[in-house]
């Protein structure tokens, strides 16, 4: 057999193999329906990570993060081209179907009656220092407010929207504080980094004076 004949053998081999593992190869357009199952099922953020395990035995397919996202890109695309009230956001490390801001008041009305979810004053003030604030000693926290906190600060632990984070190094070891995953998703952040600049909340209060 001749070099020549033998890189040719190789070379349609080679040909093989890449039209076999693109004939293997989905397209993101091609789960649309089942990850908007996924997510109209779930009542809390889904992690990329399950997304991914979820549609792999599903497919039979090794899936990739970057697979998943052009995914949630389509499926946004298409919710605004049909100008539906909801899209696919980045909330508390995953993804979750959430109801467009402009429908933000509808929605508050039709929940109004179900007063045991709101916060109360005191509860909002004592969350927004540790959100800002975090890690934050009991004794930080009430220094800031004025007031004592243990009672609030155990309601929002009850809440899950606050939690021990650990112990300061100092004298006596205080317990630190600070928000949880589930702060993130009932306020519908991605991170901590999205929280409100203490100057536009400045501007805010000033426009409703």
């Amino acid at each position: 057999m001749t070099s020549q004949t033998t890189e040719s053998i190789q070379t349609n081999t080679e040909s093989d193999i890449d039209d076999a593992s693109n004939a293997n190869q989905i397209d993101p357009g091609q789960i649309l329906p089942q990850l908007e199952a996924m997510l109209v099922s779930s009542d809390r953020p889904l992690k990329v990570g399950s997304i991914v395990d979820a549609l792999a035995v599903y497919l039979d397919q090794t899936l990739s993060n970057s697979f998943i996202q052009q995914a949630v890109g389509l499926l946004n695309e298409q919710y605004d081209e049909h100008k539906r009230a909801f899209r696919i956001e980045e909330v508390s490390g995953g993804f979750r179907l959430m109801t467009r801001p402009e429908h933000a008041s509808v929605v508050a009305s039709m929940h109004r009656s179900r007063s045991t979810s709101r916060l109360s004053k005191p509860a909002l003030e004592t969350l927004s220092i540790i959100a800002y604030r975090q890690p934050i000693t009991r004794a930080e926290l009430e220094s800031i407010r004025g007031v004592a906190c243990g009672e609030v600060v155990r309601t929002l632990m009850d809440r899950r929207l606050v939690k021990i984070t650990g112990r300061a190094e100092e004298l006596g070891r205080p317990m630190l504080y600070g928000t949880t995953r589930q702060f993130l998703d009932t306020f519908g952040l991605a991170s901590l980094k999205d929280l409100p600049k203490p100057e536009e909340l400045a501007d805010q209060m000033e426009q409703a004076d």
